[in-house]
């Protein structure tokens, strides 16, 4: 939640002694513009790394690698470089590690202190593979990397390091010669070490870097705005080029307002990551937002690659196109390059501290990519059923009577949901872990009155804890030292909702342990099972820091605030998702909302695209930031249903929910200043069309949970680019107003204002789809006009394919749990088709100990038939198959249903020679058990 102009009342309100600057900040910044104040934020230019750093133009590397110094064991490769202009060596890392992945590693050979290495992201330490050296002599090393043909190339003058398969290039490192690395330092005007200050004037090359020093800003100190960042440890920025022959198209990155593929920044800024609550975000541009994710993907028709930077510190990423050749091989060897009219995209990564640990991920296959990563940092959380259906949200649900009519309201027009959450308003005075004692006075009694009609419940719990010495939470903190520290090393203050307030230190695992303790039932008074948590203002925000954010020379332990910044809201997800887990003893999965993300996010719950617009361009941009977050690791998303800011008109309002119902997370929310849009505001007809999309996406409720656990196991997206599915087919490339939920169902929302028709590619040459309202059957490989009216929902689902659904759409998702199922069966050109059904208690880990069912459905030689795919897993259902719709069917003359037990029967059915659709009525069968359906 971004500020609003009603935050400059309620603040002074409460605050009583706010100084009279920041009120008068607060209303500059915060009223009446409805768009981003782009003067809050720094370009490349304002942050000084990134301009001195982009000031380097790509040529020969002072770097060389000095081959005497080569260190080759079972698990790695070590091997130092030197910078020919100031002398200083760096230590070269490199590491073939399971599953097609190379590590590199660049630190300082001698840093004055430790340089900061991002901890609690990657899951494990990675399993390594044996290095062999395949040739060797004074211009560079060849080493192999098992597989394929694959080598490493190190060529020693200049430094650069290519990974190649057979006669191609797969990726250059340092081939522009951008490697940069600023050692720590002593600062030249400080008279600490005379000693140390003689040794190093002797050496020339100290000499040159003290003239260059007195020549750049921002070295040693920075200001921006009002505000100063001290930087006592001096420059320590870090930079690396990557060239990838033969691509044009390159995603990821996340989170930033724009297409799917990224741009070049050529003539502009570059990408950055720095996690920011940016109040009203412009769309279309690099700009950074809420969430960093350092990771890119690369795609051509003959392989996908990624990169897998990791680095948590301020980050900036150029993207260029070239053309292969340009860049010379260097001396060694007789390789070739290939033609020098080969694309190519070049890439640089600038960090402001820490060191350089990057991932190479081979592929060759998207999914390899996808496998690849999740190996690393882990897959989506498995979330609860629950947490797939429909969330009613706005800032804010006044009281409890509220919260009880809108409940009602939904059972009136008979729409389903399943959670109703409450915004910052529900807790006394911004004391998070608390409830206003006038408004919310019983909150188990709602809690409970939600569980009577088996629904839940979520509310905020920002990091920002009031200064209060009246208020527990506050006190605690404090007298723990758990705060992170300002500069002085007195608590760091800042201001948010509450007014003055402090930041615990989420960096600590004994904050987060103590954090976790405070969601127990005893400790979070008023709550109960079905109470869970929104983590929204965890960038951190802090409204008069600079950026709308902390301070960078704000101290963790031994580390800076700059060091470890795009870190903190994954820390706080993940002691609060910790908590929920704990309160139950280990058994109930939890479900935790953020709004910063960094890599390995996803293993803690679901993310938003934050503080959006009711405005048309606002929907149309939904698809592709939920898209590039998919592609690295980060499913469970979603935008503000019909846009937080401003008031939807009715037919973006529906338009919104039709194309949320078809996305992973799915949440209307609203500002505390709009309209109330609750879905049967709107009159009778809006009513009817917003419960139709809700309602299809509880009929769908099988297959997106099905797509879940197959995310949480494999790492693969849910919602996805088509180009994942049809990596060879260039037309995929670069579409972003269409998706993929799965591989069997392809949705292309209607987001034009006014729209008669849309244009969907519907993708595959010997692929078959079929609309799913109408069974209408499409070819593939084609662009196919649809007309749409304002029901229209463009939804195929793929030939081949075996879709679960439940029909009896009832007031949540737990009401449907025993609920019978109706198969929808999608035959291909070879008349064969296959699925899944995936169940088990819809909110537990006990998953986790085989407690599931899991049947691979499919449909050859005119039988359908249903077999266990986890023979060694235990569960029973009661849920029955109610029907089997078989699309692109011919008339059988009848149809047998063999069960389990060696029975068989003959079923009803009706045939429609018009749609070849064949619908088998009431067969019966337990949907846990072995079955086969006979057509003759």
């Amino acid at each position: 939640m971004g500020g609003v102009k009603r935050a400059i009342i309620k603040m002074a309100t409460f605050t009583g002694s706010m100084a009279p600057v920041l009120v008068l900040w607060l209303a500059m910044s915060l009223s009446g513009t409805w768009a981003v104040d782009k003067g809050n934020f720094k370009t490349c230019d304002q942050s000084a790394f990134c301009k001195r750093q982009r000031a380097l133009k790509p040529g020969d590397s002072p770097y060389r690698a000095l081959l005497e110094t080569m260190e080759l064991t079972n698990t790695r490769l070590t091997l130092q470089l030197i910078n020919d202009n100031n002398k200083v060596r760096l230590l070269l890392e490199l590491y073939r590690l399971q599953g097609n992945i190379t590590r590199v590693k660049i630190n300082e050979l001698k840093p004055l202190k430790p340089r900061f290495e991002v901890p609690d992201v990657l899951i494990r330490e990675p399993s390594t593979e044996p290095l062999s050296l395949l040739s060797q002599d004074e211009n560079g090393v060849v080493l192999s990397l098992g597989a394929e043909s694959q080598r490493v190339i190190i060529s020693a003058r200049p430094f650069r390091l290519d990974i190649m398969e057979g006669p191609e290039v797969l990726m250059s490192l340092n081939s522009r010669g951008l490697l940069a690395f600023e050692h720590l330092r002593m600062r030249k005007d400080t008279q600490a070490e005379p000693e140390g200050e003689k040794k190093e004037d002797a050496d020339p090359a100290n000499q040159t870097e003290k003239d260059e020093e007195d020549k750049v800003d921002g070295m040693w100190e920075e200001t921006f705005k009002s505000h100063s960042d001290s930087k006592p440890n001096g420059p320590s920025a870090i930079s690396l080029d990557f060239s990838l022959p033969g691509v044009e198209h390159v995603y990821g990155i996340p989170e930033h307002a724009d297409t799917l593929r990224l741009k070049t920044t050529d003539n502009g800024d570059p990408y950055r990551l720095y996690n920011l609550d940016v109040f009203q975000y412009e769309l279309y541009n690099p700009m950074a937002l809420y969430g960093a994710v350092p990771v890119m993907l690369a795609h051509k028709a003959q392989r996908t690659t990624g990169i897998f930077w990791l680095n948590a510190a301020e980050t900036w990423v150029d993207i260029s196109s070239n053309t292969a050749g340009k860049t010379v091989f260097g001396k060694m060897l007789d390789y070739v390059q290939g033609s020098s009219e080969t694309p190519q995209t070049d890439v640089r990564w600038i960090s402001e501290s820490g060191i350089i640990d990057v991932f190479i991920m081979l592929g060759p296959t998207p999914k390899d990519v996808f496998s690849q990563y999740a190996s690393l940092t882990g897959t989506q959380s498995f979330p609860p059923l629950a947490a797939v259906g429909y969330h009613q949200c706005r800032w804010n649900y006044n009281d409890q009577e509220d919260v009880a009519s809108v409940d009602a309201g939904f059972d009136e027009h008979d729409i389903p949901y399943d959670y109703i959450w409450l915004d910052i308003e529900h807790t006394d005075g911004k004391r998070y872990f608390t409830w206003d004692p006038h408004k919310f006075a019983s909150p188990k009694e709602m809690l409970q009155a939600l569980e009577d009609k088996k629904r839940k419940m979520v509310a905020i719990v920002d990091p920002h804890i009031k200064v209060d010495s009246n208020y527990k939470i506050h006190n605690e903190i404090r007298n723990k030292g758990f705060y992170v520290k300002n500069k002085d090393g007195g608590d760091y203050e800042g201001w948010c909702w509450p007014g003055s307030a402090g930041y615990p230190d989420f960096t600590r695992a004994d904050m987060r342990d103590w954090w976790a303790s405070m969601f127990a039932y005893d400790q979070y008074e008023g709550t109960m099972e079905n109470l869970y948590t929104w983590n929204d203002m965890n960038e951190p925000s802090v409204f008069n820091g600079p950026e709308v954010t902390m301070h960078k020379d704000a101290v963790h332990g031994a580390w800076e605030h700059r060091d470890l910044h795009n870190l903190y809201g994954l820390y706080v997800q993940m002691a609060t998702a910790e908590g929920q887990i704990q309160r139950s003893g280990g058994v109930e999965r939890p479900f935790v909302l953020t709004r910063a993300i960094f890599a390995g996010s996803q293993r803690y719950g679901a993310v938003w695209t934050g503080d959006n617009a009711a405005e048309w361009d606002h929907l149309k941009v939904s698809i592709p930031m939920c898209l590039s977050l998919g592609l690295v690791g980060i499913s469970f998303c979603g935008a503000d249903v019909g846009g937080f800011f401003k008031a939807p008109s009715t037919e973006l309002l529906v338009r919104w929910y039709q194309t949320g119902a078809y996305q992973p997370f799915f949440r209307a929310h609203a500002h505390l200043d709009t309209p109330r849009r609750e879905p049967w505001l709107f009159g009778p007809e809006n009513t009817a069309l917003i419960r139709d999309a809700v309602r299809q996406r509880y009929t769908l409720l099988p297959y997106w949970y099905q797509q879940f656990y197959h995310a949480y196991r494999t790492g693969e997206p849910i919602m996805r680019p088509l180009w994942v599915e049809y990596p060879q087919d260039p037309a995929t490339f670069a579409l972003d107003d269409e998706f993929l939920i799965g591989k069997d169902l392809l949705v292309h929302p209607v987001t034009e204002e006014g729209a008669r028709g849309v244009t969907a590619y519907l993708p595959g040459k010997d692929q078959v789809w079929f609309d799913v309202h109408t069974f209408q059957k499409h070819n593939g490989a084609q662009s196919l006009y649809i007309p749409v009216t304002m029901s229209s929902i463009p939804v195929f689902q793929r030939g081949g394919s075996v879709i679960p659904r439940k029909m009896r759409v009832r007031r949540s998702s737990s009401c449907m749990m025993h609920d019978p199922y109706t198969l929808y069966v999608a035959l291909n050109l070879q008349r064969t088709a296959e699925g899944e059904l995936y169940m088990d208690d819809g909110h537990t880990f006990n998953y986790e100990k085989k407690e599931f069912i899991y049947r691979k459905l499919s449909f050859a030689k005119n039988m359908l038939s249903s077999v266990n795919l986890a023979p060694d897993a235990q569960f029973s259902t009661v849920s029955w198959i109610e029907r089997i719709v078989i699309l692109g069917a011919s008339k059988p003359s009848k149809v047998t249903l063999k069960t389990a037990d060696g029975q068989e029967s003959q079923l009803e059915f009706d045939f429609d020679a018009s749609m070849s659709v064949l619908t088998l009525r009431k067969p019966g069968m337990n949907a846990g058990l072995d079955w086969t359906v006979m057509l003759q």
